[in-house]
């Protein structure tokens, strides 16, 4: 290939104006991201033909939304079409299918670029993160001299993944890794013996009941009853109608009652599990009580609903700690509490 001379015109460098009218129509007609998108599956297609029952599938619209962009394609002789019983298929026009194809593969290495670029920011994150756990269960292990090391890196580890499963936000997943890591650890080693009642709620996704009973047994209780809460599937979040209520409640320890996955450790160290009326199955171990109450699902409830269930728990709340509290207090001063 030799190289135009100074002295060459620029206009005999540039693409011929048929080629540059017939280009920008093109590029005009796919500058639109599901467009493109479109295109390229019908082009990826083993004989260049798609249903439009197939394409569809392609992006979370409507199937007018994506009726509406085929017709564009079709206005701008991008496409083919023909109809066979009661689907539309697709095709990319014969007369335009050498330009569109150079378009989509000169896309190509720019996706290749893109997704190796977030291959490599993925593996990296991932060392960090492993290497910030790791680094968090050293610093456990050096406070928690009463547990083996390896015993901390293991809960920890899994108290990490159990959160990710969920997060959708990963820059507080390290704090709460250890929030969630130190009361683990803390059930490991409770003794029944000496510590104060402690009570599990357990719901599905531990965002609402469980959450709002816990709460509410550290308040009523005043602190003489430890509660926990837990989920056989957690959410990611609280549910916003019920955050609003913690608030009340717990003021700024509401982030202390995050969802977090049921674990065998946390139901081994209660005196009580609850099961808030949803169907949970909880493992049964020997010494521990358990009960369910039939409250209703703040997902599913109005915000003054959720407020009387709230109220409906609370009620169940005092009955429990009247069981809970009695005992301790006549064997303490020989007396039943009035």
């Amino acid at each position: 290939m030799t190289t135009p001379s100074p002295q060459t015109p620029l206009a005999a460098r540039a693409i011929s104006p048929k080629i540059a009218t017939s280009l920008a129509d093109t590029l005009k007609a796919l500058a639109d991201p599901l467009r493109l998108r479109l295109v390229s599956a019908i082009a990826a297609t083993s004989n260049g033909d798609c249903c439009v029952c197939d394409l569809t599938a392609i992006a979370d619209v409507s199937q007018p939304t994506v009726s509406h962009h085929l017709k564009k394609l079709k206005d701008a002789e991008l496409l083919t079409s023909e109809r066979r019983g009661t689907w539309v298929h697709y095709q990319i026009a014969p007369a335009r299918r050498a330009e569109v194809m150079a378009l989509l593969s000169a896309v190509t290495p720019l996706e290749e670029a893109v997704d190796a670029e977030n291959e490599t920011a993925r593996v990296e994150a991932l060392r960090t993160m492993d290497a910030r756990v790791t680094r968090l269960a050293e610093q456990l292990a050096a406070e928690l001299s009463d547990l083996h090391p390896d015993v901390i890196m293991t809960i920890v580890r899994e108290s990490y993944a159990g959160l990710a499963r969920t997060a959708t936000v990963t820059q507080h997943l390290i704090p709460l890794t250890e929030r969630f890591a130190r009361q683990r650890l803390a059930d490991l080693v409770r003794d029944r013996a000496v510590a104060p009642p402690q009570v599990l709620f357990v719901c599905v996704g531990n965002s609402g009941r469980s959450q709002l009973a816990a709460a509410l047994t550290n308040q009523l209780s005043g602190g003489r009853v430890i509660a926990r809460s837990a989920g056989s599937r957690p959410a990611a979040s609280i549910d916003p109608d019920v955050r609003v209520l913690l608030q009340d409640i717990a003021g700024d320890d509401v982030d202390a009652l995050y969802p977090k996955p049921l674990t065998d450790d946390a139901v081994r160290a209660a005196d009580v599990v609850v099961t808030m009326g949803c169907g949970d199955v909880c493992p049964v171990i020997p010494g521990v009580n358990y009960e369910d109450w039939a409250v209703g699902d703040p997902a599913l409830a109005s915000p003054e609903g959720t407020a009387a269930i709230r109220d409906d728990i609370a009620a169940h709340v005092r009955t429990l700690l009247d069981t809970l509290l009695v005992p301790q207090a006549t064997e303490i001063t020989g007396k039943v509490p009035s």
